[in-house]
């Protein structure tokens, strides 16, 4: 419907003389003021030099000729704003249709035939996963459904950063430290442990020891060479280990990738198209390293080459970027997902690549996060008092064990209920707000099963199915019938389902899902509370079941769209 009113008020625009007008419609705050409003004569009045109503106006001759059965009433607000209040019957058929297309609401179509790359996550092995990579899966992951939801051929992909200074910074210690080397048969989170407890031992080393940055300079160049036979093993064998851990968290989490790039396979074709460059001059030389001139493409220097001859991260993304392409020539975007750390990197890899190859620059869509932080503050990897990922979701899963200590549940029912709610509230947090921010969470507030959380909405949802499977019991199938029923505020958010998934999808912003799903969760809450559903004396009973569950298969869908499950109780 959207779609259709911008259509009728664009061609009302421009036969008063605007050439390409863009319509703005929204969904007024105030339910009473009507179901679409637009601010488009405000807009172009002073552009046609006429009175913003004397505009409004003429548009709405345009809106009720071509609306007929639709629209109930038009007005006019303040200076020239246009509300449009739309019949029932526009309702009932809308959620007819919802009911009708069943676990298909909210599909749409804006990426049909095209194959789009989400790459996200991106922990480095020899490093410890923590809550910043599971914030940026969370990020990855919904957007990775909510281009799916938009019939796009989804193509999700982790890059690892499995060679550079961190990993000669934990091999060096692992040297060092060869007799404490863990083996095969330790649990792996005590192999991973190991690892992270090199990994800190190296760092501190590094800034402080000027001979152990020496070697693990050294160590570095021979990792990348592969020139050292012991140092092979140990790097081979922490390798697998981190690859097979980050494995059983991607499990958790409910992701699983299609494909996975390392930085070990695209260090050299990196390196070898920024040398090719240097001879056209795309690139300089500078103090025995290869840099790219930014400043003259509006951004800043950055080295591609350092003077050890090693290609640098920037290096390394040109060389992913074109493997990406090379592998999926059909490739219609790449969306890749890093933390807010990266944006000036991004920024000149991006230009770069716009003189590399424009036509794959302008495919690339680079997306932010913030850093999800405890109140401790900002979490440094360098320093040994990183939050893992473990760790963080132990802690939301030992808070919904108190929530849950008395329900009458077995052990296996208790141990998947948990684990659901604790990974619902922690998406819900990340993908509340738009993407960029840093976020500071609120464990309490996260798992509560009340307001503003993501266990809230797996809540609504069992209410609204155990309804569901009461009406079943008691005969009661859903049915249209609407004698005597005004619509609500609770069927106009039903139907809307599909253009937030369109938003969220424009904006890459999955944000927008979220604050729908908990606004019709708690309108739905509302409607329970005001209204007997399953009342077989009722006639209306088989249409408030209905609502139930068109609102029940929203849910499911939108909180699908999230990542997170919904448990069969809570």
């Amino acid at each position: 419907m959207i779609d259709k009113l911008k259509k009728t008020i664009a061609k009302a625009i421009k036969d008063q003389g605007i050439e390409n007008p863009i319509v703005n419609i929204e969904h007024p705050e105030d339910n009473t003021f009507g179901d679409f409003s637009s601010n488009v004569s405000l807009i172009y009045s002073k552009q046609l030099k006429v009175n913003s109503k004397e505009l409004a106006e003429k548009i709405i001759v345009e809106l009720k000729k071509d609306f007929e059965n639709e629209v109930k009433s038009i007005e006019i607000a303040g200076p020239g704003f246009i509300n449009i209040k739309m019949k029932e019957d526009y309702f009932y058929k809308a959620i007819i249709d919802i009911n009708n297309l069943g676990a298909d609401v909210g599909k749409i179509s804006i990426d049909a035939n095209k194959k789009i790359m989400v790459e996200f996550t991106d922990p480095n092995p020899f490093k410890i996963f923590h809550i910043g990579h599971l914030m940026a899966n969370t990020i990855g992951e919904s957007l990775s459904r909510v281009v799916e939801f938009s019939n796009a051929k989804v193509i999700r992909a982790c890059y690892q950063g499995d060679v550079g200074l961190h990993v000669a910074k934990t091999m060096w210690a692992i040297l060092k430290n060869k007799a404490n080397f863990s083996n095969e048969n330790l649990p792996l989170n005590d192999r991973i442990k190991f690892l992270g407890d090199m990994y800190v031992i190296g760092t501190e080393k590094y800034e402080i020891d000027i001979e152990a940055k020496k070697e693990i300079t050294d160590i570095n160049k021979k990792i990348f060479e592969k020139s050292d036979a012991e140092i092979n093993i140990y790097y081979k064998k922490g390798r697998d280990w981190s690859l097979e851990y980050f494995d059983t968290i991607y499990k958790k989490l409910g992701t699983k990738f299609d494909e996975f790039y390392f930085e070990s396979e695209v260090s050299e074709s990196g390196a070898k198209i920024v040398k090719e460059l240097l001879k056209k001059g795309v690139f300089e030389n500078s103090e025995g390293a290869i840099i790219f001139p930014g400043e003259k493409y509006g951004e800043h220097t950055r080295v591609f080459i350092n003077s050890q001859n090693l290609p640098t991260y920037e290096a390394k993304e040109i060389g992913l970027t074109m493997r990406k392409f090379e592998q999926f020539p059909d490739l219609a975007e790449s969306i890749v997902v890093t933390a807010n750390e990266q944006n000036a990197y991004f920024k000149v890899v991006i230009a770069a690549l716009n003189i590399i190859d424009s036509n794959i620059a302008k495919k690339v869509k680079h997306l932010s996060h913030g850093l999800l932080r405890p109140a401790s503050g900002k979490m440094s990897s360098r320093k040994g008092n990183v939050v893992s990922a473990d760790i963080f979701l132990e802690e939301f899963e030992s808070l919904v064990d108190e929530k849950l200590k008395d329900r009458n549940f077995t052990k296996d029912e208790h141990e998947e209920i948990r684990q659901m709610i604790a990974i619902a509230a922690l998406k819900y947090t990340v993908l509340r707000q738009a993407i960029g921010g840093d976020i500071i969470y609120d464990p309490q507030k996260a798992i509560s099963f009340e307001g503003d959380s993501g266990p809230y909405l797996q809540y609504s949802t069992v209410r609204a199915n155990a309804v569901l499977i009461k009406a079943k019991e008691a005969g009661i199938t859903e049915a249209f019938v609407n004698e005597g029923q005004d619509v609500g505020l609770f069927e106009k958010l039903l139907i809307r389902f599909p253009e937030v998934v369109e938003r969220s999808r424009l904006d890459y912003a999955p944000h927008h899902i979220v604050t729908y799903l908990t606004n019709l969760s708690s309108e739905f809450n509302s409607y329970y509370a005001n209204n007997k559903i399953i009342n077989a004396d009722d006639p209306l009973s088989p249409y408030r079941v209905l609502l139930t569950k068109v609102f029940v298969q929203i849910m499911k869908n939108g909180l699908w769209i999230l990542g997170i499950k919904v448990p069969n109780r809570m």
